[in-house]
């Protein structure tokens, strides 16, 4: 323990903490490395215990063993961040916190609380005069403890207050950091949910180009890691593909094979991916490729059904091109997951901007690419172009719009049509590359069939139609005459 205890600590404290899991310990640790005062409280008191006399044994750390002892070490107004997890528990915490709370002081969750939860409590603490943040954290482990990406939401007196804090802590892109005040209500969580969505659609796409490296080409996890290696040099250059990498060249410690080799092919998840795609439905926004991604995981989860599967239904044998096929294939592989890159994140982008408009959250998406550049899980070289594409045009419709990245996504659309349909050739799945680029067929469509689908509508429904060659709403008796 450092700073020590009692009546000389009292009301020294900048921020409160409570959760000392991995991100709340590590956010500790990075507040106070930036030279702030932090006091910290676990329900359980021995993980506190435990946290000090580890590596919370550092200037600028205070424990606390009841709520309000934490209450009675910070400095008025006070700041109390909760770090435990979503859902019940956050609701369990603020219920206990408020009644020792006053007007004027501040909440933040900084969970992946939904958004609609956020909204609630936003409301809920406002009648009692708390003031509240939604805070997402994106980093992980490594990201809390020495530079996140921050994305606060909610009460804007509140965020000035903690941001000294905030921009101290979080990661920094050309000496920016990256954090910025995004909104009102629950802004923060909802950009936060995107931003895992678009996530879940980066790592499907990740795993559709290793896949097709692995069994399509027949190359090994050390050549796929170098061509991993590779990508990461160019228009891929992202954290996702660093860590791509260096997985496939790990090694078990026990049997000395590829580790990745060894995990069990069914991918969990939390649910963001889920409530990014349940929010898309709710707004009338396609987001196809995080839809697919997100469906991916559940398949990936039906492991029984699968081995059944395969033992009952053939597909296409396997398929080994020569060498020089082989680095062919790789380039337009690297070209494919570009151009679907480019295209998940415009969906996530598409979404953060119907959101803004029906919840008036005020997103400025020039912000949020500038602060997502660095800290995040889905940092990536281009960032820098989408930062550009809403920096010139702010009310752009679609990143596809963008002369640059649409540029980008046109020019490579050759090599994806050709990767997917190597894959198909296959019989190796690789639903978000197909995906994307039926995304971009259909964005970029005049005239789609959906106009038959509008007919049997109104032919088994009387749904009604409109025409292209005259104004009104017509309804035809299409089964008599």
């Amino acid at each position: 323990m450092s700073g020590g205890e009692g009546a000389e600590n009292r009301g020294a404290c900048d921020l409160g903490l409570i959760g000392l899991g991995v991100m709340g310990r590590n956010l500790a640790l990075n507040f106070a490395d930036h030279g702030f005062k932090v006091a910290v409280y676990n329900r359980t008191a021995e993980k506190t215990r435990r946290f000090i006399s580890g590596e919370g044994a550092v200037p600028g750390i205070y424990p606390a063993y009841t709520l309000p002892e934490l209450l009675d070490l910070l400095r008025r107004p006070r700041h109390v961040l909760i770090m435990v997890s979503a859902g019940k528990p956050v609701d369990e915490v603020i219920g206990v916190l408020t009644p020792l709370l006053v007007r004027g002081d501040l909440i933040i969750d900084g969970g992946n609380s939904h958004f609609a939860d956020t909204e609630r409590r936003n409301a809920a603490l406002a009648a009692a005069g708390i003031l509240y943040l939604g805070l997402g954290v994106s980093g992980g482990e490594l990201g809390a403890r020495y530079g996140p990406s921050l994305m606060p939401g909610g009460s804007r007196e509140g965020y000035e207050r903690v941001e000294p804090l905030f921009r101290a802590a979080a990661a920094r892109v050309n000496g920016e950091p990256c954090v910025s005040y995004l909104g009102p209500g629950a802004a923060g969580h909802f950009v936060k949910m995107v931003h895992n969505g678009i996530e879940y659609a980066l790592e499907q796409l990740l795993a559709e180009g290793y896949d097709l490296a692995f069994r399509g080409l027949g190359l090994n996890f050390g050549e796929i890691a170098d061509v991993f290696t590779s990508y990461n040099r160019g228009i891929l250059k992202s954290y996702l593909v660093e860590i791509t990498s260096l997985i496939l060249k790990r090694r078990d410690d026990d049997t000395g094979q590829p580790l990745v080799a060894l995990i069990a092919d069914v991918a969990r998840q939390k649910g963001t991916g889920i409530w990014t795609s349940k929010a898309a439905l709710d707004l009338g926004v396609p987001i196809p490729t995080i839809d697919v991604a997100v469906a991916l995981r559940h398949l990936s989860a039906l492991k029984e059904e699968r081995e059944a599967a395969a033992a009952v239904l053939p597909g296409p044998g396997p398929f080994f091109p020569g060498p020089g096929d082989r680095q062919g294939f790789i380039r337009k592989l690297e070209n494919a997951l570009a151009a679907s890159f480019i295209t998940a994140f415009a969906q996530g982008l598409s979404l953060l901007r119907r959101a803004s408009s029906v919840y008036q959250y005020h997103l400025d998406l020039a912000a949020i690419a500038r602060l997502w550049r660095g800290g995040c899980i889905i940092r990536a070289a281009l960032l820098e172009d989408i930062l550009g594409a809403y920096t010139n045009r702010p009310d752009l419709p679609n990143l596809l719009m963008d002369p640059v990245l649409g540029g980008k996504v046109v020019s490579r659309q050759g090599d994806g049509r050709e990767v997917v349909k190597a894959a198909a050739d296959w019989g190796l799945p690789a639903p978000a590359l197909m995906t994307s680029l039926a995304y971009l067929d259909t964005y970029r469509s005049r005239r789609l069939p959906a106009n038959l689908i509008q007919a049997m509508r109104d032919c088994f429904g009387a749904h009604t139609y409109e025409r292209v060659d005259q104004p009104g709403v017509f309804h035809t008796e299409w089964l008599t005459g």
